[in-house]
């Protein structure tokens, strides 16, 4: 993975801008009975307290805590993404899958970790709407997830355990098995 070349000469500026952490939450019609997308951010970078407009996505502030993403040698990682649920909006999201797919806890739910700059950012999210150096392709490489297991759920928060797609239980790389039958011709050599 590389890092896009306007985010990564900006990093190695004397002052590199503030690095804004976006995510994404996508249910499924076929694991959740909707293909609902819900975007936020934590809110802690460049003091903003409402929503932040990347790409043209408004990127709703609330309160999220994500550890766990970096890779260490010889295994993929296995993050962690704690949400407040002061507001019940986790709660009730859970209910709602919970109505179409019972017991399901938003397993299978693809979470996206987006990284940019505070300088790249959408131009409505400045006072005088301006923006000279916005730029929505300089972004970090986005880093998918699907969610594991929900592994707490509280009246302040809910934290789920996050795995890569080939991660998951009962996946098989790849996703078909390459047989004789296929492929008849394999181990017949020709003169």
């Amino acid at each position: 993975m590389s890092v896009n070349s306007a985010v990564f000469s900006n990093l190695q500026s004397i002052n590199p801008s503030a690095i804004i952490e976006l995510f994404t939450l996508q249910l499924s019609t076929a694991l959740h009975g909707a293909n609902t997308i819900y975007r936020f951010h934590a809110g802690s970078n460049l003091n903003a307290n409402g929503q932040i407009v990347w790409a043209g996505n408004a990127y709703l502030r609330f309160p999220v805590q994500a550890s766990g993403f970096a890779f260490q040698k010889g295994q993929l990682p296995r993050p962690k993404i704690t949400i407040s649920n002061a507001t019940g909006l986790i709660s009730s999201i859970l209910l709602s899958v919970n109505e179409t797919t019972a017991g399901n806890d938003l397993t299978g739910a693809t979470v996206t970790r987006i990284r940019t700059l505070a300088k790249f950012i959408d131009a409505v999210n400045f006072a005088d709407g301006i923006n000279a150096t916005a730029d929505p392709t300089a972004e970090f490489p986005q880093e998918v997830y699907s969610i594991d297991r929900k592994s707490t759920e509280t009246r302040e928060v809910v934290e789920f355990e996050l795995a890569a797609p080939t991660d998951l239980a009962g996946v098989r790389i790849p996703g078909r098995q390459a047989t004789r039958s296929i492929f008849p011709s394999i181990g017949t050599f020709v003169q």
